[in-house]
């Protein structure tokens, strides 16, 4: 199982971004576990969606090792450098479609709150959050967002174009794509000059004039993205009180989607 969840390749390419557990100042203490031992449990995690009390014992790593440790190298910001490693091989091998960008998001429920939450457009009585994602033309998630439910689409556009990183190419890194996708819900003149002014074409549907024929040449492609990410069992529904941790999962989330690409091509 652990070498289907983690393989050799992807394990080489991240090894050396995973930092080091620090050592107990006393001394003593158990022998340190093997990173990709912990490493498979937390993907595991995600990839079943089980409660961290539920890990099989055949990873050799304790539910409270691997949660502490998950924990530990988000504080550590792994998970973003993680996904960036990927991005970086996809782009050195043109695998990365830079002529457009699609922004969409979806609604998660949230089973106990936490940062990150908010009444829900569905029921308000509830509070849930939502996922935000930016893909390339072909759908490989580039940047990936959590924010609460009730927050509105065009307030994190912004936020979420700037977030695109410098993806390594054969010209140098690039971070800027031809043109900007998305749906009614981002519709915004003042968004259209924004993207102008930085050489990016706007292609935000607006209301009453493009028909639903049109939009769904491209929609298609993020809304398969968004399904391949909630085919991550742990991002179906939200247990996670703080924002950060479940933030943490669907980053990793992205970085194995990108990757299953870049293994299809190299093996």
């Amino acid at each position: 199982m652990g070498l289907r969840l983690v393989p050799d390749e992807l394990w080489e390419l991240w090894e050396p971004l995973v930092p080091r557990y620090p050592e107990r100042r006393q001394g003593g203490g158990t022998a340190p576990l093997d990173d990709r031992a912990v490493f498979t449990a937390i993907v595991y995690v995600l990839t079943s969606g089980c409660a961290w009390r539920h890990l099989p014992t055949e990873f050799g790593v304790s539910s409270s090792t691997a949660h502490r440790r998950f924990m530990f190298w988000t504080e550590q910001d792994l998970w973003p450098r993680l996904h960036q490693a990927v991005l970086d091989e996809l782009g050195r091998l043109r695998l990365v479609d830079w002529s457009s960008t699609i922004v969409d998001a979806a609604f998660v429920r949230a089973k106990k709150r936490g940062s990150l939450t908010g009444p829900s457009p569905i029921d308000r009585a509830k509070k849930d959050s939502k996922l935000h994602v930016v893909s390339d033309a072909a759908g490989l998630p580039l940047v990936v967002a959590v924010s609460a439910a009730n927050t509105h689409d065009i307030r994190l556009f912004k936020p979420l174009i700037e977030a695109i990183p410098p993806i390594r190419s054969r010209r140098g890194p690039r971070r800027r794509p031809a043109k900007v996708r998305a749906d009614k819900g981002y519709e915004s003149a003042e968004l259209r000059r924004w993207l102008r002014r930085r050489g990016i074409v706007p292609r935000i549907a607006r209301k009453g004039i493009e028909s639903k024929e049109h939009l769904g040449r491209h929609r298609w492609k993020i809304e398969r993205t968004l399904s391949w990410l909630f085919g991550y069992r742990r991002l179906t529904v939200r247990y996670e009180r703080h924002g950060d941790l479940f933030t943490a999962f669907l980053t990793l989330a992205a970085a194995l989607t990108c990757y299953k690409k870049l293994a299809k091509i190299t093996t």
